[in-house]
């Protein structure tokens, strides 16, 4: 296994929910963090819930669908801490709607925050996972990247696109040192599960700690094993019922 303890990790999405979860999981392993996401309070929030001190956990409030936002983000990492070793690409946005109702500008903010934002933080911060020799990228994906759920159109197709472009990309980086993993989960006991899916209850969840497990352990595995994708979903149920 490969120590956490030390390594640079940026997370998107940080404020709640799985990227959180990730954050406090990644920090209990010894690594300085990076958060991001788009309120700030919440942000400060997780930094205090990770016992990290200032120094060791940079705090980037903005909006990752914005190209310069996320270009002065990779800046500001390579300044602090010089490098970047894990990335997490967790921020989404989940739309419950027939598909005959949901707007081109609904679909267009969901395939902007859930495909074309994490696609460019990881165009950002390649350099510095490069110059890692042992990056990591995990992408926050879901069960529906590999089914269709009605009222879900426009999700599932930014799922199904993250999980393609997981795909392409880890066989591009491979020579680089940096392995890609794409986690894809049913429901997550989380804020944006109630709007995905309001039908489901609370028994049927995925705690995020369990995610935050599994994203270290596919960080501190990368030596030894080959894993693309790790599906999740609550022991006799069927991801998303």
């Amino acid at each position: 296994m490969k120590s956490i303890k030390g390594r640079i990790a940026l997370v998107t999405g940080a404020g709640s929910g799985i990227g959180r979860a990730v954050s406090i999981a990644l920090a209990s392993e010894g690594a300085r963090l990076i958060l991001t996401g788009r309120r700030e309070e919440k942000l400060l929030e997780t930094r205090k819930l990770t016992g990290l001190e200032e120094k060791d956990c940079l705090v980037v409030p903005g909006d990752i669908t914005k190209k310069s936002f996320v270009w002065e983000l990779a800046a500001d990492i390579e300044n602090r801490f010089g490098g970047l070793d894990i990335l997490v690409n967790n921020a989404g946005k989940a739309l419950n709607k027939p598909f005959e109702e949901t707007s081109l500008e609904e679909f267009d903010e969901i395939m902007s925050i859930n495909v074309r934002a994490p696609y460019m933080v990881i165009q950002a911060v390649l350099g510095l996972l490069k110059k890692s020799g042992s990056g990591s990228i995990v992408n926050i994906a879901s069960v529906t990247a590999h089914k269709g759920y009605i009222y879900q159109s426009s999700y599932v197709c930014s799922k199904h696109a993250i999980y393609g472009l997981t795909k392409s990309i880890a066989k591009e980086v491979a020579g680089d040192g940096i392995r890609v993993h794409a986690i894809c989960p049913g429901g997550v006991k989380t804020d944006m599960i109630g709007t995905a899916r309001p039908d489901l209850t609370d028994a049927s969840f995925i705690a995020p700690e369990d995610i935050a497990d599994t994203v270290c352990f596919l960080i501190k595995h990368e030596d030894t094993m080959i894993i693309d994708e790790v599906g999740m979903h609550r022991i006799g149920k069927e991801p998303f019922l």
